[in-house]
């Protein structure tokens, strides 16, 4: 997993979707209210924070390796509550969670295989992992539009040997890989969370925390400005509705694996 650093005062403002998501994820879970809960890429704490209510008896301990996302979740104060700026692949935890959670954070792992291996072995004997990330069909538009954006003469350059950031696999490679972990039992959905943004400043907002940032950073200076530009436009061009509205493909893959 590349580590890629994020403005999270941004992200706090251009994640209404994440949230959504993040808020249905846990309605799912049933809590007894003295677990100690992992937040696997907790970004800005909204939702770690949230998790934080539902163990009053417990812990939570939310991680990210984003030093400035980690500087807004900080600014959270709850007795049971901490955070830890850790990269996810580097988490060596071992019979420690009674729930592992993530949102919207695990397309930016590359390697489930070495994930799902980590979150087993930190989980205590009947935890649970209760994860909702990226999965197939995800961010149709923008991607088509990146990749022809990084193909073109002018950046093409900056893109030698790029490794793409995400990995959003379909409900059958994630059945694949689940079945290999050992886990007692699970369920993985695909999940259709299609939406439109409201207007073009929305989209934009989401484009630039956290769509655009793996690929900004390979841009020169005097040119970021200029391929950022372009994108939006593009995407403008593309998704925007005779309303005004922005519509873009958002799929899930949500599983539950029980230890």
């Amino acid at each position: 997993m590349g580590t890629f650093e994020f403005d999270g005062e941004k992200y706090r403002s251009a994640s209404k979707h994440q949230k959504e998501w993040g808020s249905d994820l846990i309605a799912e879970i049933s809590f007894e209210g003295n677990e100690v809960v992992l937040d696997l890429g907790c970004g800005d704490g909204i939702l770690t924070e949230r998790l934080a209510r539902f163990v009053p008896h417990g812990t939570v301990l939310g991680i990210d390796a984003s030093v400035h996302m980690l500087k807004i979740a900080e600014t959270i104060h709850k007795n049971n509550l901490k955070f830890a700026c850790l990269d996810i692949n580097k988490m060596n935890y071992t019979d420690e969670f009674d729930l592992v959670f993530s949102n919207a954070a695990l397309h930016w792992v590359k390697d489930h295989k070495k994930l799902l291996k980590n979150a087993y072995r930190a989980l205590k004997v009947n935890g649970k992992i209760w994860w909702d990330f990226g999965g197939s069909g995800n961010c149709a538009n923008f991607f088509d539009v990146i990749k022809m954006k990084i193909s073109e003469d002018n950046y093409v350059k900056y893109f030698t040997d790029y490794e793409w950031p995400w990995f959003m696999p379909s409900k059958e490679q994630y059945t694949e890989l689940i079945a290999e972990a050992g886990f007692a039992s699970w369920t993985i959905r695909e999940l259709n969370r299609d939406r439109y943004f409201s207007d073009t400043s929305e989209m934009i907002r989401w484009i630039d925390q956290p769509s655009l940032v793996p690929f900004i950073k390979q841009i020169p200076q005097e040119l970021k400005e200029t391929f950022r530009r372009e994108v939006i436009e593009e995407m403008v061009k593309r998704t925007q509705q005779p309303d005004g509205t922005c519509f873009e493909t958002f799929r899930r893959i949500r599983i539950c694996a029980g230890k």
